[in-house]
């Protein structure tokens, strides 16, 4: 097992984990276990350092964005002079925006919708059970994220019996095609070519494109419109739209590349009540 140390100022494992972004970490000691593809780390609080507890230092420091200078990138935003998204900023400044599977994200955000975090994580987690490879790590045992193949060999039945209701033909239907045609050519598209291509797939509609074109792509100018940002957009912003097509222009016309983390900030301190 090896070390990350990395300053805690602007990464918080709870913030982070806690923010929508991510699904399969669990409470663990003084932090979390976070679980990615077939990897797991531990990440955990400790004075003034958080730290990263891994077999795979490499992979998880490219995962938590340890090499983008989030200060910056905090006081930029600030910038913008938005006195609810200054306070967010403050507040939320431990948030990193994880870079995460894309293929992974894809299945785990169909999953998400209209549904609720707790059993997200318990459909996710039933399907590593079933359909994943077992690994170990910290002393207990823990389940891979299958891959397209492997998920395209089950039917919708088996799918609802794990709790995955209506979304059970979308999980079969894309993993079907993601078996057939892989996803390199998505990795090459710009951010509105990559929506729109996301958007072909069964069961995937703009909030979920945005949520996978963020957290699976990395594209960073994607803002994600849920009932906690139209809340923000109506409260905070003074807004009178109703179509979230129109509140996610309305959002990435004024924050641009910046979009997807002023989203996590102003998510995290909407929900928090903060």
């Amino acid at each position: 097992m090896q070390k990350i140390d990395f300053d805690s100022t602007y990464f918080n494992p709870r913030d982070v984990l806690e923010c929508g972004q991510i699904f399969r970490f669990e409470p663990f000691k003084e932090g979390y276990k976070v679980f990615t593809t077939d990897k797991a780390c531990y990440v955990y609080t400790d004075g003034k350092k958080t730290v990263i507890e891994s077999e795979h230092p490499d992979y998880f420091h490219e995962f938590f964005d340890l090499g983008r200078e989030y200060a910056a990138i905090n006081q930029k935003i600030k910038g913008f002079n938005v006195p609810v998204l200054t306070r967010a900023c403050e507040l939320g400044k431990g948030i990193r925006l994880l870079n995460q599977d894309a293929e992974e994200m894809i299945f785990s955000f169909i999953i998400s919708q209209n549904n609720n975090i707790p059993r997200i994580k318990g459909i996710i987690s039933r399907i590593c059970k079933e359909l994943g490879e077992k690994r170990e790590f910290a002393g207990e045992e823990y389940y891979t994220f299958p891959t397209a193949a492997r998920l395209a060999q089950k039917d919708a039945a088996f799918y609802k019996s794990l709790g995955a209701g209506y979304r059970d033909a979308f999980i079969v239907e894309t993993a079907k095609r993601i078996s057939a045609e892989g996803i390199d050519r998505l990795k090459e598209l710009d951010a509105p070519s990559l929506k729109k291509e996301l958007l072909s797939y069964h069961g995937v509609g703009p909030k979920v494109a945005d949520c996978v074109c963020l957290f699976g792509f990395h594209k960073s100018a994607s803002f994600p419109v849920d009932t906690w940002i139209e809340k923000i957009y109506r409260e905070d912003f003074g807004g009178t739209l109703k179509d979230r097509n129109k509140i996610n222009a309305y959002f990435t016309e004024i924050f641009g590349e910046y979009s997807g983390l002023v989203q996590q900030y102003l998510f995290y301190c909407k929900r928090e009540n903060l």
